[in-house]
């Protein structure tokens, strides 16, 4: 008591000074939030809710975002409105400019008759995965599939234009999943492999959900998939933990990434395909294990010039990854650790990781991002409008962006080098066409394409 009474002032004036503090900060959030919009990547908003509880925290965004929201819900339902009457007309809604590095970027945004994300279903539903789209480009045309399975096309050109006009493009999906008494859960990846369609789909049936890969001949009267290749690996239960991207490794065969679909384990045992880059050959169907120890693989990119792997995954809490796997280093099956070591933290608020990865015989992540980007498809670039001399473009689900990371010439080392936040898209899937030396961006939240090129 005698404490309190000679230290009454000195109590106060850190109260108040406190109290300030928290004032700043909450009114620095509150015109941020209404000029422009909650940037998941803000590092003042982070220390704020790592001080404030969370239940607290989300109250006053809530009363700080009201305005913002009603005017973003209108926006939106007038977008949809547009979007839903122009049908496969692909229309041009939106430009915008952006600046980074002294370098300025024209972003054009095309409406795709795909559905939305409800990203108010949360990570763990289900619904999530019909939600997803991917996008390849090939030859003189751009290729569509939504999460539901439904393919679209249109020429490479009218990306220059002010409509994409898309074509319906009719496939067996439906009559593949009736004939095996399945549902299908999502597709995860659409790539080409010389004239012939890949994708991954995630079914369930009476053994329970699993993720396959089917092929099919590129034909514009009906694309008629089949099986390619079966993992043989079920679970019980959704999550959003699938992998499932698909990218080229050489005249026979491709390479695939699976995630660990919430199974502890199973991503450090070599008895199965479960959170694994793996090599399938396409005319043996003979499998070969890359890599172990991946959470869920959302980017992979081959560079055959230089024998080497990209991947980028989804950590646990501020723990995505991107790694680099040199193949000619001659190490047989690399392991990048998961669900052992991960700079990540769980979201229960445990730490149950080891962090350095060397140090328990890892591979250590050649990028880590904290607080999360919701890390998802990859490119490189060397010598070109994009890259002076090599880079990588990073996209983000999370954080609505794009990142550039510079590389080093041997490979080690990636270093930050910016980032262009597109503002409300959820960026699933990249692509870039070299002839208009523009790349394609699939956003989840229109949907819709971006086209973006360097001015």
């Amino acid at each position: 008591m005698n404490f309190l009474k000679r230290n009454k002032k000195k109590i106060l004036l850190t109260l108040l000074i406190l109290f300030f503090v928290l004032f700043l900060s909450l009114f620095y959030i509150a015109s941020n939030l209404v000029k422009h919009g909650y940037d998941r990547q803000s590092k003042i908003y982070e220390i704020t809710k790592s001080i404030i509880p969370a239940h607290f925290f989300n109250k006053i965004k809530k009363t700080l975002l009201y305005i913002p929201d009603l005017k973003a819900r209108n926006e939106f339902l007038e977008i949809q409105l547009k979007k839903y009457e122009q049908g496969l007309k692909g229309e041009k809604f939106k430009s915008k400019i952006f600046e980074l590095n002294n370098n300025k970027y024209e972003v054009n945004f095309f409406y795709t008759p795909f559905k939305r994300l409800d990203t108010n279903l949360g990570w763990n539903a289900q619904k999530n995965s019909l939600r997803a789209h991917y996008a390849e480009i090939k030859d003189d045309k751009v290729f569509l599939i939504s999460g539901e399975g439904q393919t679209i096309f249109f020429e490479k050109e009218n990306l220059l234009s002010e409509n994409l006009n898309f074509k319906n493009l009719p496939n067996n999906i439906n009559d593949i999943l009736t004939l095996n008494n399945s549902e299908l859960i999502g597709i995860r990846d659409l790539y080409f492999h010389n004239n012939q369609i890949l994708i991954s789909m995630m079914t369930k049936d009476q053994q329970g959900i699993t993720i396959n890969l089917y092929k099919a001949d590129l034909n514009y009267k009906k694309i008629n998939f089949e099986i390619l290749f079966k993992t043989n690996e079920y679970w019980e239960n959704y999550n959003v933990f699938s992998g499932g991207r698909i990218e080229n490794f050489d005249k026979d065969n491709i390479l695939f990434a699976t995630g660990y679909v919430n199974k502890n384990d199973v991503a450090q045992q070599l008895d199965n395909l479960l959170g694994k880059i793996i090599k399938i050959n396409l005319v043996t169907n003979d499998f070969k294990i890359i890599s172990i120890g991946h959470r869920n693989p959302q980017g992979l990119e081959y560079l055959s010039k230089y024998d080497l792997i990209f991947n980028s995954e989804h950590g646990p809490k501020g723990g995505d990854e991107i790694n680099i796997n040199k193949l000619n280093e001659g190490k047989e099956i690399k392991n990048y650790g998961w669900d052992i070591a991960s700079y990540g933290t769980a979201y229960d608020g445990t730490d149950p990781y080891k962090k350095s990865h060397l140090e328990y015989g890892f591979e250590e992540p050649s990028a880590v991002f904290t607080p999360a980007i919701g890390i998802s498809e990859i490119l490189f670039f060397e010598n070109n409008s994009f890259c002076e001399r090599k880079c990588l473009w990073v996209s983000s689900l999370r954080a609505h962006s794009l990142y550039i990371l510079d590389v080093e010439d041997n490979f080690d080392n990636l270093i930050s080098n910016g980032r262009i936040h597109l503002k409300n898209n959820r960026i699933r899937d990249v692509d870039y066409d070299a002839d208009l030396e523009l790349m394609i961006i699939l956003s989840e939240n229109v949907p819709a394409i971006l086209t973006l090129k360097k001015l």
